[in-house]
C-alpha cells in the first residue's frame, strides 16, 4: 500500500498486568531488530532500517504536521531525535516512558544529529503529568535538585555521573586484579573508631531507644518492644565503621594485597562541599611493604590509571563536553587530568610544607604552626605552588596528630628533635585532601605503646593487637575518598553532585 494511503490506526490494549499501553503503527510488519541504547543507536550510521528504542522524553515540540521528540535513557549525554505524526505524540509528554519503533534516517543537512528516528510505532509505557513533572526543561539550580534525589539522576548530566563512578570501579576492579590484589567485604558495623576522631554514628534498636515517631507509628508493638531494651542487640557498642583498614590489616595478612571499596560514615558537622555523613572510601592494604614510597608508588599509579582510562574512553569525552557546556566556570578539567597524566608527583615532609606556608609571606586565616594540623588553605596553597596545579604528597607528619597505628619514622635523639611517623596526604588542587596512608606499626609492644599514648582502649581491641602476637609482617596502605576524586575528575564544584543519595548533617531526604 502506498505510504500516502497508510491510514493510521489508534489501539488500545491491555498490558500483562492490566496497564493500558496506547500504540500507534502503520500497516508495516512487526520488528525484528533488537532493542538499541540511546548511545549505540546515535553511534550507528543511518541505513533506513527499522530500530526500535526504550526511553524517556526529555522534551517534545508538537507542530501541525509532524512533532519532534527528543528520547534519552541515561545511557548518552545527547538525545535521540525522533521524528512523530501530530496522532502519535498526542499522548506524549516530558518524562513520559516510551517505546519507539521506525526507520533509522539521514536527517536533513542542518539538523544537530546527523540522523534521526522516523517513528512508525509509539508504546507509551510509563505516562507523565507534564504539569507536576518537577523536571522542567528550564534551568534549576543544583540546590533545587538536591531535594529531589530520587529524580534529579534522569538528567543527562547527573546520569553522566553516575556513568563515570561506573566506569572508574570497573577500572580500579582491572587494576587491582592485575596486580594480584583480592577485593574484599569488610564490616560495615564495628566496634571501634579505628581514627580516633570520635565522629562515629553510634548503632541500636528501635526497641533500645524507640522514639516517638516509631512508637505512634507501631502502637502497642513499640510498648511491648521497650520492655526489652534492657538486653542490647549486641554485648558492646557498636558503630557504623569510619574507615575499613583495621579489618583490612586482618584480611592482608591472609591473602596479601587487598582492597575494597565500601560505604564509610563521620558525624562530622561540617556542611562544606567536600563533606558528606556517609560516602566511600576505596582503602587498599600491602604486605611485605617497608618503604613508604612505595605505598605512595601504589597510590600514584592507582589514580592515574583511572585518569589514563578516562581520558582516552567515551565516558571521558562525554565528561569533557558536558562540563564546557554545563560545568562551573573556571575549572580547566582538561588541565586537572594533565596534571595527573604527568609524574612524578611531588613529595614533600610536613616540615619542609611548614616552613614553605612560613616563609610564602602569604596571610592566612590560621597561622601555620609545626605540629597542627594543616587546613584546607595550607593545602590549596601546597597544591598550587608545590604541586604546580596539580597533586602533591606530603608525608612524615608529627606523630601526636596522626592514628595510633602509624609507623615512627623519627625520634627525639635520633637526628630530629621532633616524633613523625611514616604516613602520607596526597592533596590535589580545589578538593585539597583526597587520599591519606601509612605504614603500620607492626609490633606489638610499640602498638600497645601507642594506643596507650593516644587514650586508646586495649578492651574491644585485642583481635587487632593479636595481629601482632602470630606472625606479624610489615605493611601499609592508603585510604582514597572516592567521591572527592569523582567529583575532582568530574569538573563537579560539590561532593553532593557525584553521590547518588547524598547525606550531610541535617539533610537525608530519602
Amino acid at each position: 500500500m502506498p505510504v500516502a494511503q497508510r491510514g493510521l490506526q489508534r489501539c488500545l490494549r491491555l498490558g500483562a498486568h492490566g496497564r493500558v499501553q496506547h500504540r500507534f503503527h502503520s500497516s508495516a510488519p512487526s520488528p525484528t531488530a533488537s532493542p538499541l541504547s540511546v548511545a549505540k543507536l546515535l553511534a550507528t550510521p543511518a541505513d533506513d532500517g527499522e530500530r526500535q528504542v526504550y526511553g524517556f522524553v526529555r522534551s517534545i515540540r508538537k507542530q501541525k504536521t509532524r512533532a519532534f521528540a527528543a528520547i534519552g535513557d541515561g545511557s548518552s549525554l545527547e538525545p535521540l531525535q525522533a521524528l512523530l505524526t501530530p496522532a502519535q505524540a498526542e499522548s506524549l509528554t516530558t518524562g513520559a516512558a516510551v517505546h519507539l519503533t521506525g526507520q533509522w534516517t539521514a536527517s536533513p543537512a542542518k539538523a544537530t544529529q546527523a540522523s534521526e528516528l522516523h517513528v512508525n510505532a509509539v508504546d507509551l509505557l510509563g505516562a507523565s503529568d507534564a504539569a507536576t513533572y518537577p523536571l522542567q526543561k528550564k534551568f534549576q539550580t543544583v540546590e533545587y535538585l538536591r531535594t529531589l534525589p530520587h529524580l534529579r539522576a534522569r538528567l543527562p548530566a547527573n546520569a553522566l555521573l553516575l556513568r563515570l563512578r561506573s566506569h572508574a570501579i570497573a577500572h580500579l576492579t582491572t587494576f587491582f586484579a592485575a596486580r594480584e590484589f583480592t577485593q574484599t567485604h569488610p564490616p560495615i558495623l564495628t566496634s571501634s573508631d579505628c581514627e580516633g576522631a570520635g565522629e562515629v554514628f553510634g548503632i541500636s534498636t528501635a526497641a533500645e531507644s524507640p522514639s516517638d515517631a516509631f512508637a505512634s507509628a507501631t502502637g502497642g508493638e513499640a510498648a511491648a518492644a521497650a520492655g526489652s531494651a534492657a538486653v542490647p542487640f549486641f554485648r558492646t557498642p557498636k558503630y557504623l565503621t569510619v574507615s575499613s583498614q583495621l579489618h583490612l590489616e586482618a584480611l592482608a595478612q591472609a591473602v596479601g594485597g587487598v582492597w575494597t571499596l565500601s560505604p564509610t560514615f563521620r558525624a562530622e558537622r561540617s556542611d562544606t562541599a567536600r563533606h558528606l555523613s556517609e560516602f566511600y572510601m576505596l582503602e587498599a592494604e600491602a604486605t611485605f611493604v617497608s618503604s613508604l614510597d612505595a605505598v605512595m608508588d601504589l597510590a600514584e599509579d592507582m589514580i592515574r590509571s583511572v585518569t589514563r582510562g578516562l581520558n582516552d574512553s567515551t565516558i571521558g569525552e562525554e565528561v569533557l563536553r558536558g562540563q564546557r557546556r554545563e560545568g562551573e566556570e573556571g575549572i580547566d578539567l582538561e588541565g586537572r587530568w594533565k596534571g595527573i597524566l604527568e609524574g612524578p608527583w611531588p613529595r614533600i615532609t610536613y616540615t619542609q610544607a611548614i616552613d614553605a606556608l612560613v616563609a610564602s609571606g602569604e596571610t592566612f586565616e590560621h597561622v601555620p604552626v609545626w605540629g597542627a594540623g594543616l587546613q584546607a588553605e595550607h593545602e590549596r596553597f601546597l597544591a598550587r605552588e608545590v604541586g604546580k596545579g596539580g597533586p602533591v604528597f606530603v608525608t612524615k607528619y608529627p606523630a601526636e596528630i596522626k592514628p595510633f597505628y602509624m609507623l615512627p619514622s623519627s625520634f627525639p635523639g635520633d637526628g630530629e628533635d621532633r616524633q613523625t611517623v611514616d604516613c602520607f596526604d596526597l592533596l590535589l588542587p580545589d578538593v585539597c585532601e583526597v587520599a591519606g596512608g601509612s605504614l603500620r606499626e607492626h609490633s606489638l609492644e610499640p602498638l600497645q605503646a601507642a594506643m596507650r599514648k593516644h587514650g586508646v582502649a586495649e578492651e574491644g581491641m585485642e583481635w587487632y593487637t593479636d595481629l601482632r602476637r602470630w606472625g606479624s609482617v610489615p605493611h601499609g596502605g592508603f585510604g582514597v575518598g572516592f567521591d572527592r576524586l569523582l567529583a575532582y575528575l568530574g569538573g563537579v564544584g560539590n561532593i553532593r553532585e557525584v553521590v547518588a543519595f547524598p547525606r550531610w548533617v541535617g539533610r537525608c531526604e530519602c
